[in-house]
């Protein structure tokens, strides 16, 4: 009888974190204290999630989805075996983000939803959507260069590439790169890319203050043209094709993202757009957010290399912030209608918060001073564009 009380006892989640000692990560941390750390780690991302409203869509299933994976014997992590089916974690990340058909799905829906007609009426602004995309290749730089100093955190270029396409502030795109390229990093990859786009507002400001003077933050720019519904129409098939020719690897990302925008755009096809602008995205969306906190366990997590990516993500962040703006400024240099540099930040992505954050600083200088629309052209180019980036870095990586 003792023995059967004790085989049960071996098998609670008490015994699972202070039980066993002899199976470590690293060679000094036991694996069961090391879940218990991810599980506070993971509570700590609810809690930011919820209270502080950090990409709760996404923060919130990654981090419940981290609390799953670390509760031991739970088996929610365990692949297929002759006599037990695979955990339900297991089924999700195999369904839909190792063969990455989760991020495809949810750019579809990001497109479903993107007006892209700021883009449009101003052409220039995809300059400074492609100058923020300096923060994924300088980071990528950045983090091979940073192996060379510290040989513990020494990153293989598939590793680089990943961790520096959060610089593309585009969540999905993250996970999609990461998952063909170093899918053991996608924990790390994924956390950092989607609380750093909540930190937007915290992190760009004074970059963008630093790099601008008053008086460029005062510059009013003149109201964007109206786009016909034919140049909608035209404009998500042209990219399509421009992609196809240039950069092929890209192609599923911009695929996804132009098919959903063409459902918008056509007006013929409503019911369709509006599956996936809402019961399609909402789906995938929690389905994706549990797949990548499955890979938040503690032998992947908790190790000196996701310190660095979370430090190389507000690096890549900054860079692609400051690139936006002096990409700006350099423009006014040449261009007879002046862009007010605040907008350059935008081209980071994160729609439509760094756009947001464009408008609010202008507006802080001149209250008169509307640039949300104007900043939602670098902010959608800059969605394009980390695509196009992740395509890049497929082909230089693989």
């Amino acid at each position: 009888m003792f023995e059967k009380f004790s085989s049960l006892f071996e098998q609670t989640g008490l015994y699972g974190f202070f039980g066993d000692w002899e199976n470590t990560i690293g060679g000094f941390l036991p694996v069961g204290i090391g879940q218990l750390i991810m599980i506070l780690i993971c509570l700590l991302l609810l809690y930011l999630g919820i209270a502080k409203k950090f990409e709760p869509l996404l923060l919130v299933p990654i981090a419940f989805g981290g609390l799953l994976a670390n509760i031991p014997f739970a088996g929610l992590t365990d692949s297929a075996t002759a006599t037990t089916p695979p955990g339900l974690l297991n089924v999700l990340y195999n369904m839909g983000i190792a063969n990455t058909l989760f991020p495809l799905l949810i750019f579809m829906g990001v497109g479903a939803m993107t007006d892209f007609s700021p883009v449009i009426a101003n052409p220039k602004t995809f300059l400074l959507g492609a100058a923020a995309q300096f923060g994924i290749f300088g980071t990528l730089l950045g983090a091979l260069w940073l192996g060379d100093i510290f040989p513990f955190a020494k990153f293989t270029m598939q590793e680089a590439a990943s961790i520096g396409i959060i610089g593309g502030a585009d969540g999905p795109t993250s996970i999609y790169l990461t998952t063909r390229l170093a899918p053991h990093l996608l924990a790390a990859v994924a956390v950092a890319a989607y609380s750093y786009m909540a930190l937007v507002p915290i992190i760009q400001p004074p970059i963008m203050r630093a790099l601008t003077t008053k008086k460029e933050r005062q510059i009013k720019m003149k109201q964007l043209r109206e786009v016909s519904q034919k140049e909608r129409i035209i404009f998500p098939i042209l990219v399509l094709l421009l992609c196809a020719l240039f950069f092929p690897t890209a192609t599923p990302l911009i695929g996804a993202l132009m098919f959903g925008n063409l459902l918008r755009e056509s007006k013929v096809t409503d019911r369709l757009s509006d599956t996936v602008q809402n019961a399609l995205i909402n789906t995938v969306t929690v389905f994706l957010g549990l797949a990548v906190g499955s890979k938040m366990v503690a032998s992947s997590f908790l190790v000196p290399k996701t310190l660095f990516i979370l430090f190389l993500g507000v690096i890549a962040f900054s860079l692609g912030t400051a690139a936006g703006v002096l990409m700006a400024k350099l423009m006014n240099l040449f261009c007879k209608e002046k862009i007010n540099p605040l907008i350059g930040s935008a081209g980071v992505s994160a729609i439509p918060m760094a756009a947001r954050v464009s408008n609010k600083l202008g507006q802080e200088e001149d209250p008169s001073n509307y640039l949300l629309m104007h900043a939602m052209g670098p902010n959608v180019a800059g969605s394009i564009g980390s695509a196009i980036a992740a395509g890049i870095l497929l082909t230089l990586c693989s």
